[in-house]
């Protein structure tokens, strides 16, 4: 089974061309494990598709299969684009949550991302009473109270911002338990970042099903959203994460455009 190993600011993908029917969760699990397999943070399932120039299908490091993933997306454009397998530098691309659009300009592939939700149970989130927006909501981790803001890109986060210092925060420890609330029937993803001005916001991400990646594109939407939310942003800001820096663009009122780079890394077989 030939495969190719992808980056986008450290989000690392094996991308396979799918034809036949696998199963694909226990594949991710095999292919992504960084000892015993080539090491990814997840799957992508490059398909033919019926309303869209290609379908995506990808699947974290446990098999779980997400929902929406910009960086995935600019991985699969960038493959796509390299192999000619479209014809131009713009492409639709069908996924679980409606079709994306992404333009190549060389080096830099912009996705977009479609509006962000809010509403509680499109998220989803379990509260009693019903928001339009859920900023700044009170959540006890571990005997600590942390406020988070929460919208789903296609998928569910929540956004936590500190004062002190994201580097000193213990992600590795308050993540999974953050991921695992009962707030949050589909688990969530969770972002911790500090506002540094208006144009630009450090952040790391706790993926769901992943762990703490370099880099996070609907996490990088996320924390956008959330800061322009809370009016300590503009409406275009790079997002400055451990693996590098994505700019996203939202006017508060229509869709998210994420822009970054996507590399090729390598090629190989993998032995079925």
């Amino acid at each position: 089974m030939k495969f190719a190993k992808l980056q986008a600011t450290g989000n690392d993908f094996i991308l396979i061309e799918g034809g036949e029917e696998h199963d694909w969760s226990s594949l991710a699990k095999a292919m992504c494990h960084r000892h015993f397999g080539i090491g990814a943070d997840g799957l992508i399932v490059l398909l033919p598709s019926k309303v869209a120039d290609l379908r995506m299908r990808l699947y974290n490091q446990d098999g779980s299969e997400a929902e929406s993933c910009g960086n995935g997306l600019r991985c699969l454009a960038r493959y796509a684009i390299a192999r000619v397998l479209v014809d131009a530098r713009e492409l639709a691309v069908e996924t679980l949550v409606g079709i994306r659009k992404v333009h190549s300009y060389g080096n830099l592939i912009q996705v977009d991302m479609g509006k962000p939700t809010f509403k509680a149970d499109k998220i989803p989130m379990l509260i009693e009473k019903e928001l339009d927006i859920i900023l700044d909501y009170p959540v006890i981790v571990r005997g600590k109270k942390f406020l988070i803001t929460c919208l789903s890109m296609g998928n569910p986060h929540a956004v936590c911002f500190l004062d002190e210092p994201i580097a000193n925060f213990p992600l590795a420890e308050l993540g999974p338990v953050v991921e695992n609330n009962s707030l949050f029937p589909n688990r969530v993803n969770f972002e911790v970042a500090n506002v540094l001005g208006r144009g630009k916001v450090r952040a790391r991400v706790w993926e769901r099903g992943v762990g703490e990646t370099l880099s996070c594109g609907t996490g990088a939407c996320a924390v956008a959203v959330a800061a322009r939310l809370h009016d300590r942003v503009a409406d275009d800001v790079d997002i400055i994460l451990p693996g590098g820096v994505l700019t996203v663009a939202w006017d508060g009122v229509g869709e998210v455009m994420l822009s970054g780079p996507a590399e090729l890394v390598f090629q190989g077989e993998w032995p079925e």
